[in-house]
């Protein structure tokens, strides 16, 4: 009779297994409901349940439960999911899915893709911040404040001020979970390739010294001309002039970043502008400021490296609105071509 209830019971087990591995098998073998691929971004920190509610929230699978029983006989928990952004592929079945997801030895996810990132035009490291972190999982605030922090600033070797200089405009490549370390980290590693000897001979040569200073007078050269970069070798030609010679550089741009956003739209500037205490304003001040206006794209930079032998110390924006300028060597002839400059702005009324 104990042989009976024995044997029994091992069939029982035996079935009660069977079921069990036989219904991991179909859940496993279910398809996702997508129709077409389907980006996912997967948060870091998140857990099998929650990955199941997202999945159901973003109608790819609503088999919750499929998921869990999947995912758990995976032993697959939040630290073996990998955050990331993924392309769901119509009809994935749920085990080659969670496989997709799970964290491999370079910590992403077996089918986690990168994501392009791209920032031009920031005014500084917080605006840099906030087109990267459109891109990205990461924290503006945070990545801002991870920049600035000392250990940091000294670990690249660069101040507060002159940073922006680390941070090279360009589309890159970055996994979507991307920490503020790991991105400062591959700007650092662009920021390198940038500088090859030959660009590094270039610094001494036009009279500088490092290249934050370059790129300073790059973000400097970028505000004066954005639109039309043959000019910006003469401009950076004519400002070298000045420094050379001992002359403030008198650049309305570095002025204008004194005052924040407070000018924005501001075409006719005034002596009340200019007369703004403040280290970068180098109407006020002789030399470079202490840093980057902006983050100038590398083709300035390289402009600044290779610029123009000219005479020039003096330019004024052309009188038909078309962004070019009008270079002068004495004072004389630069005053004309302001005065021609003032009065086609009085003729269209503009302020």
């Amino acid at each position: 009779m104990k042989y009976l209830i024995f044997s029994v019971s091992l069939i029982g087990l035996f079935m009660f297994t069977s079921c069990d591995s036989m219904q991991l098998y179909f859940d496993g073998k279910k398809h996702t409901e997508n129709e077409e691929e389907t980006p996912f971004f997967l948060p870091t920190g998140t857990s099998l349940k929650e990955l199941s509610e997202l999945l159901y929230s973003q109608q790819i699978f609503q088999d919750k439960e499929a998921i869990m029983r999947v995912g758990n006989y995976k032993q697959l928990g939040t630290e073996q999911i990998a955050a990331g952004k993924y392309i769901i592929a119509p009809s994935t079945n749920i085990k080659d899915l969670l496989n997709g997801f799970t964290m491999n030895r370079l910590g992403n996810g077996n089918a986690e893709l990168e994501v392009l990132v791209t920032f031009n035009n920031a005014r500084d490291i917080p605006q840099m911040a906030g087109k990267v972190a459109k891109s990205l999982e990461l924290d503006s605030a945070d990545l801002v404040n991870f920049i600035f922090q000392d250990s940091v600033l000294k670990h690249y070797g660069f101040s507060k001020e002159k940073i922006p200089a680390l941070f090279l405009p360009d589309t890159y490549r970055f996994y979507w979970d991307t920490e503020p370390a790991q991105f400062v980290q591959r700007m650092a590693e662009a920021f390198n390739q940038f500088w090859t000897p030959e660009r590094k001979a270039k610094i001494t040569q036009i009279g500088l010294k490092q290249q934050s200073e370059v790129v300073t007078l790059a973000a400097i050269v970028y505000k004066e001309q954005s639109k039309h970069a043959e000019e910006w070798p003469i401009i950076a030609g004519l400002y070298l002039n000045r420094l050379r010679n001992g002359w403030p550089l008198q650049s309305d741009p570095t002025f204008r970043f004194c005052w924040g956003n407070k000018l924005d739209g501001v075409q006719r500037l005034t002596y009340e502008h200019r007369e703004i205490d403040c280290p970068y304003n180098t109407y006020k001040y002789k030399g470079l400021p202490p840093g980057p206006i902006c983050i100038p794209p590398a083709a300035v930079v390289d402009a600044v490296l290779n610029a123009d032998k000219n005479s020039y110390f003096f330019m004024c924006a052309k009188p038909d609105g078309n962004g070019l300028h009008a270079f002068a060597k004495t004072l004389a002839e630069h005053n004309r071509n302001a005065k021609n400059y003032q009065n086609w702005l009085n003729q269209r009324n503009i302020r």
